[in-house]
């Protein structure tokens, strides 16, 4: 969620809403989007050229290293799909646009913040690789991380303002105070990270003693993700806020100092309430209240028990068993074996292509793999057939159309995608975890995708198994680019599928002739390529979009990629 301003303002008043923290010998629930998001922009990561991701695998697993030196046990809450009310999709679409307008600054070799694709899953993937507890929540995670918390009465960290309105026993510290690039040690034996943790009850005595459970008011008068009235401008218009003490940051927290100063008047939210309906029309009144009832329940405790989840491996969610979903697939998305794409889907009908940095004036680089999520939304049709009714605020379409939100030059649009029907015994998904029928549907599971990728069985017969879905995947490419491939752009592709390899032979004991004779060598020239590249040099923005749409690759091709192919391709014969 997050509330217009208010981050910013307890950030002004750090020395009174703040005390400091020796982080250590402790659980700790992390909010993984704010944390993903924090590490992927403050790392000093390449952002344009479609993702750094071993930079970033490393600097996610140093986080979590200096964790465990000071015995602090993380537990990680991720966002999932869409709310099923639909209820944030303006805010969504604002931010898409938002994020429109950097990926075309970075694309000009300006400044913004846009995370490559495949950031989250290679978050993931460290994850599981260090043994991270972590759970995908089937929607927005926050009333669940602060329900956890409270449980195990342990800290929140996350960089989210709404955090400063849930009644947290233990507080909430924020990521950008969470120093533990810098750990420090007590007494030369027990390591600590020096953080800070925001005060709820120095923050109410700071405004009169208010009550606590008028926060919750205070957020959606403010404006959060979940609501934007423009009526509220006519309360806040007439009520005549007091701003109290003056801010630092002059206008930009007048409505937070206003709002707070005003509620700290009242006893309880709904003697609150009632006055704020005063200054309304009459006929608003009523449908207002019920919104901003609804709305502050986003603060209440939630019924999901995570606890039972890290305990017990159940996630039971209601909101999720309403809708009538199978069981396998809520097992799946809660372990993050299927994306919030996949939610999406299932529950909206509709989909979020995410931007990323490439040429705004030709077609998005999600158009080339459109054929592919044409076969999974046949797929999830098979597997839930209540999908064939439009549910909550999807656009009203044909029975097996999906909606894909897209870029479409500068702006975004809602386009209608037909699903591909396919035949219920070849790909009902409901009987894919049943024991006796695993075997099969292993078999006709890889001749649906072979069929998707267009690609003979017998072209990867050759190939080591380890790179056969990405070899398949290039033959998809090669033939569906709209874009006329070179070469070089696939030779810098099998140049990106080798790095993981290298890094296998370059650590493995036994290996030393191939780590001298061109392992090493080779590897290390790459890395000093793509540190020039980091310096400064243009990004060739045709060969972006290009080769940086490959759907499920782990190791993403990148310009330097490109030009070390050009420069030492003798290496690798």
């Amino acid at each position: 969620m997050g509330i217009r301003g208010l981050m910013s303002f307890v950030e002004d008043h750090s020395n009174e809403f703040f005390t400091g923290l020796k982080l250590r010998d402790t659980k700790i629930v992390i909010d993984g989007y704010a944390l993903f998001h924090r590490l992927c922009f403050t790392s000093n990561l390449e952002l344009r050229c479609g993702g750094d991701y071993d930079s970033f695998a490393d600097v996610v697993q140093k986080f979590f290293e200096s964790l465990f030196a000071c015995n602090i046990c993380p537990y990680v809450i991720l966002d999932g799909g869409c709310d099923v009310s639909d209820k944030k999709l303006a805010t969504i679409k604002d931010r898409a646009r938002e994020k429109i307008q950097m990926a075309h600054s970075l694309s000009v070799g300006g400044s913004g913040y846009v995370c490559p694709l495949l950031i989250r899953e290679v978050f993931i993937q460290v994850l599981i690789k260090l043994q991270v507890p972590f759970v995908q929540c089937f929607s927005e995670a926050d009333r669940d991380i602060m329900t956890l918390a409270n449980h195990w009465n342990c800290p929140v960290l996350s960089s989210d303002s709404d955090f400063c309105i849930f009644d947290l026993k233990t507080g909430f510290c924020p990521l950008n105070s969470f120093q533990w690039r810098n750990m420090n040690t007590v007494k030369g034996t027990r390591n600590y990270i020096p953080a800070k943790c925001f005060s709820l009850d120095a923050f109410c005595h700071h405004f009169s003693n208010m009550n606590k459970a008028l926060l919750p008011l205070f957020a959606v008068l403010c404006g959060n993700d979940h609501i934007n009235l423009p009526i509220m401008e006519t309360f806040l218009s007439k009520a005549r806020l007091p701003l109290g003490a003056t801010s630092s940051k002059g206008r930009r927290h007048h409505r937070v100092l206003g709002l707070l100063n005003w509620l700290s008047h009242f006893a309880n939210p709904t003697e609150a309430l009632d006055n704020v309906l005063k200054y309304l029309p009459k006929k608003d009144r009523e449908n207002v209240k019920e919104l901003l009832c609804c709305s502050m329940e986003e603060y209440q405790q939630s019924q999901v028990k995570l606890q039972d989840f890290f305990q017990y491996g159940t996630y039971v969610c209601p909101d999720a068993l309403n809708l009538g979903l199978p069981e396998w697939v809520l097992v799946a998305l809660a372990r993050g074996q299927l994306s919030p794409f996949i939610s999406d889907a299932l529950v909206l009908k509709r989909t979020i292509l995410h931007t990323q940095v490439e040429n705004m004036q030709q077609p998005n680089a999600h158009r080339l793999s459109q054929p592919i999520r044409q076969i999974i939304y046949g797929l999830l049709l098979n597997a839930s057939p209540h999908l064939e009714k439009p549910s909550g605020n999807a656009l009203p379409s044909r029975p097996l159309a999906f909606s894909e939100v897209e870029r479409i030059n500068k702006n975004i649009k809602t386009s209608i995608v037909d699903a591909v029907e396919l035949p219920k015994d070849h790909s009902d998904l409901s009987k894919l975890t049943e024991e006796m029928n695993f075997i099969l549907s292993l078999r006709r599971r890889q001749v649906l995708l072979l069929e998707t990728l267009k690609v003979q069985q017998a072209i990867l017969e050759p190939i080591p198994a380890s790179l056969k879905l990405p070899i398949a995947v290039s033959c998809y490419w090669l033939q569906h680019t709209e874009t006329k491939a070179k070469l070089h752009h696939l030779q810098s592709l099998l140049l990106a599928m080798l790095v993981g390899p290298l890094i296998t032979i370059i650590n493995s004991p036994g290996k030393e002739e191939l780590q001298e004779d061109g392992a090493k060598m080779l590897y290390e020239e790459f890395q000093r390529v793509k540190a020039q590249t980091r310096l400064g040099t243009r990004l060739d923005l045709d060969t972006a979009h290009t080769v940086q749409w490959k759907p499920g690759a782990r190791t993403v091709p990148t310009t330097a990629s490109i030009n070390l192919c050009r420069k030492s391709l003798e290496h690798v014969s």
